[in-house]
């Protein structure tokens, strides 16, 4: 499978290939166990924070809540405020982790086996539906707990740095220009994401390859451009049309 991956990205992207041979191996693993719920919470309790501190609150959350296991949905609904905030969780990702536990008691946020069922896509919109949860939540879930294999994380900043230092840019790339120039790497952006976290460690110990050819990204028009020039053109055919 690894030398699959590898030789695809090698293929169709000349600068990836230098990363790789700098890199070596993808060793990325998934880890297939645990319920969405308890990912999902984990994920919240780790936002704005290090992983010590979220960890250090996770441990509370799950002695004084969940009695010495992860607490259930209906155990997060029905603990006070005061006990949620001994944990350490701040107002908001008390809101958060209580529409996390009621969307999940409703269904929304499927048990794993049902998750698994659904494709990238279907996963993204059913859990972006719980306040706290956004895209990126969700992208991380899916490389690290469900495996999926083909999720390219664009506004993510150590994806987009790491393309921005393996491939020579002066400016960050822009997520919908990264999104374009990585379609070259389907059915493998998640290996391809996480061979862009490792050139920014790399970058860091001074040991990133420069690129052996020059990248250019894609143009995307910005909307209000495209409108613009949508405008004038029909404005000019009304013109005509009057002459």
């Amino acid at each position: 499978m690894t030398r699959r991956i590898v030789t695809h990205l090698s293929k169709v992207d000349a600068v990836m290939a230098g990363v790789i041979d700098a890199v070596g191996p993808c060793r990325m693993a998934a880890n297939l166990e645990g319920p969405p719920y308890q990912a999902l919470a984990s994920a919240i309790a780790h936002q704005q924070l290090n992983g010590t501190a979220a960890n250090t609150i996770l441990k509370r959350f799950v002695d004084q809540v969940g009695g010495g296991t992860f607490p259930t949905p209906q155990q997060v609904l029905d603990a006070p405020g005061p006990a949620m905030r001994a944990c350490g969780f701040s107002f908001a990702k008390i809101a958060s982790l209580r529409d996390l536990a009621a969307k999940t008691i409703e269904g929304i946020v499927p048990e794993r086996e049902e998750l698994i069922a659904l494709d990238d896509l279907a996963i993204i919109e059913r859990l972006t539906q719980v306040r706290g949860i956004g895209r990126w939540t969700v992208e991380m879930m899916l490389i690290f707990q469900l495996g999926r294999g083909d999720i390219l994380p664009v506004d993510d900043f150590g994806v987009r740095y790491g393309f921005r230092v393996a491939y020579g840019l002066r400016k960050m790339p822009t997520p919908k220009a990264l999104a374009a120039f990585g379609e070259r790497w389907s059915p493998h952006r998640s290996a391809a994401a996480w061979y862009l976290w490792r050139a920014v460690e790399l970058h860091r110990a001074g040991s990133l390859p420069p690129p052996c050819e020059k990248t250019r990204l894609p143009r995307i028009p910005r909307l209000r451009r495209a409108v613009k020039r949508l405008k004038k053109k029909v404005a000019a055919k009304l013109k005509r049309k009057r002459r």
